[in-house]
């Protein structure tokens, strides 16, 4: 008992050195006698509401605690503002947070007293960096992201999570979490190049667009070809880019659940992911060499053609029900689930390898979803960013498709 009451006395102590340090350093040019408090201090606010958190016997007793540190503490910041002339309330707020922090530390959770003191100093830290980044935020931008929090934190929690559709097909849950996925990829491919330009900011984007939906980033990115012709082979790596990183993240996910499947699905994986990749570097390389052309950056949140991809999912999920059902077959129903995403089908296919479907019969069926996953962003890129880029699409996606088919048929 002793030595938890000391760990958390010694948590008390580290919450006000840690802030106090990050204080006194934004501070460290102060001229002496003009800091309410430094090092020392922020150390002995903690301490002293960590010590109100154990003789306070009710949360009533801890909120006059509070209030007879906040009084005195506000004035002294009020008096120090008065006489810099200054309206800032980060150092009083700061102060507050430590004592309750302290309070915390030993009378809640330790980890969560921790963890919150890190956040709040890194916050703190950041002055600079967030001011500069609220200078460069536009109106725009921030309207993009609000809107995509409330797609996410406000409507998605509410919808049901369960088919509410005749063929038990459509869930509104998923298919608008599918629906934020496509705002969140715009967004992300808008900030990657905002970030790190054009060139090197559409790879990036496009590779870690992959990670959650490759399908998106080719439609979306391949708008960005049409509007900007110069920037084709930019926008080319960049979807074979999220095609690779998708291809490998798929066989991840179904090694994890079944890793019988590593051996079967490797060499075809690797094949056409390597081919890819080849095209990728090439189309990266030649479009470094090309003249800088200056791509004009929309608005990151389009909310009309989100909506036009949610009805367009809704279609294309009960046209893929129905055809699955009416052809029948786990070929089939690779093929078709395929056309809209791999993942279901990938998850489905390791869950029943090896429990009434044969490891090989599990394996094609995720290659053959995959390679109807392929030609359906083939599709996509032909639609929305041209022939001229779909053209391309079409010739690496047939490509890898030849690539992994030899391969599979070798060391299948």
């Amino acid at each position: 008992m002793v030595d938890n009451e000391l760990q958390r006395v010694g948590l008390s102590a580290a919450i006000g050195l840690l802030i106090g340090i990050e204080r006194g350093w934004q501070e460290r040019t102060a001229r002496d006698g003009t800091r309410v408090a430094g090092i020392r201090t922020y150390t002995l606010i903690s301490l002293l509401g960590g010590i109100c958190g154990f003789i306070a016997g009710s949360p009533l007793a801890i909120a006059l605690c509070f209030l007879g540190f906040a009084l005195p503490y506000g004035l002294l910041e009020w008096r120090r503002a008065q006489r810099l002339e200054s309206v800032s309330a980060t150092n009083l707020v700061a102060g507050l947070l430590t004592f309750i922090l302290g309070v915390y530390a030993v009378a809640g959770n330790m980890m969560v007293a921790a963890a919150t003191t890190v956040v709040i100093t890194a916050v703190l830290a950041a002055r600079r960096n967030l001011h500069l980044f609220l200078q460069k935020l536009t109106w725009v931008e921030l309207r993009g992201a609000l809107g995509l929090l409330v797609m996410t934190v406000v409507l998605l929690p509410i919808l049901p999570d369960r088919t509410v559709d005749p063929w038990n097909t459509l869930n509104p849950h998923q298919i608008w979490l599918m629906t934020v996925m496509v705002g969140g990829s715009c967004y992300a491919g808008y900030a990657a190049i905002r970030i790190g330009g054009q060139h090197k900011g559409l790879l990036f984007g496009g590779i870690m667009g992959g990670l959650a939906t490759s399908t998106t980033v080719t439609w979306t990115f391949a708008r960005m070809s049409r509007h900007t012709p110069a920037l084709m082979l930019d926008v080319l790596a960049a979807i074979l880019g999220a095609w690779v990183t998708s291809l490998l993240r798929m066989t991840a996910l179904g090694v994890v659940v079944a890793p019988a499947l590593l051996a079967p699905l490797a060499p075809p994986i690797a094949a056409a992911s390597l081919l890819l990749l080849v095209c990728a570097a090439l189309a990266y390389r030649f479009a470094g060499r090309s003249k800088p052309h200056p791509l004009k950056l929309s608005d990151p949140f389009e909310l009309g053609l989100m909506l036009r991809f949610c009805a367009l999912l809704v279609v294309i999920m009960v046209v893929a029900k129905l055809l699955a059902s009416v052809q029948g077959g786990l070929f089939a129903l690779g093929g078709v689930s395929g056309l809209l995403d791999v993942d279901p089908i990938t998850l489905s296919m390791a869950r029943l390898s090896g429990n009434g479907v044969t490891v090989q019969l599990a394996a094609k069926t995720i290659l053959i979803a995959a390679a109807s996953n392929g030609l359906a962003k083939a599709v996509l890129g032909h639609v929305f960013g041209g022939w001229r880029l779909g053209l391309m699409l079409w010739g690496a996606a047939l490509a890898a498709f030849s690539a992994g088919a030899l391969a599979f048929s070798a060391f299948g």
